[in-house]
């Protein structure tokens, strides 16, 4: 196992807290991670909860693939694919490349609106399913780890969005971003 594959074939939560401060590009698109949520095969919310399917697929395949799927049918959702079963919900981004893409995708110059929320992500990175399953270091998908953030600048709190074990104090931010997805 490399070293890139070992970092992400460990247990959601850990690698959740580890993506803050990591840069996301999709295509030339992308930012700073500053917002995720863990998901686990024993967590009731989570896809993989029930085992394998053709939708949840990715989430058992190798780590450091995309997970997206379709969320109410309408938004695209990306998740970074873990140990067997374990994903990390991208929930919000700070947006440092491809600025211009990522506003007409949205319709929105603000950039504190290109990508806080996973189906704002979505639009603004050009996601499609067809991008499920792929690899970060391939078809124009990349991910770089950044440097360890201090204890003290990582918010924890529960997930949002979610009815079942959303008390589970499994999202994660970085203090003072503007650019979160809701406040914690």
């Amino acid at each position: 196992m490399d070293g890139q594959t070992a970092y992400f074939a460990r247990e959601a939560p850990a690698v959740a807290v580890d993506l803050l401060g990591a840069h996301l590009q999709v295509r030339g698109v992308g930012g700073r991670i500053v917002e995720t949520e863990a998901y686990t095969p024993e967590d009731p919310a989570s896809h993989s909860f029930r085992g394998p399917t053709p939708r949840n697929a990715a989430m058992f395949g190798p780590p450091g693939c995309a997970y997206i799927y379709l969320s109410y049918g309408i938004h695209l959702c990306l998740n970074v694919v873990c140990a067997p079963g374990h994903a990390v919900l991208i929930r919000a981004l700070e947006p440092t490349e491809g600025l211009a893409d990522m506003a007409a995708r949205r319709g929105t110059e603000a950039a504190r609106l290109l990508c806080s929320g996973p189906g704002r992500i979505g639009q603004a990175l050009g996601l499609t399913l067809g991008d499920d399953g792929t690899a970060f270091g391939t078809r124009g998908f990349a991910l770089q780890r950044g440097a360890p953030v201090a204890a003290g600048e990582i918010l924890s709190g529960p997930r949002i969005g979610i009815s079942r074990a959303a008390e589970l104090p499994w999202r994660f931010g970085l203090r003072g971003s503007p650019c979160l997805s809701r406040r914690f």
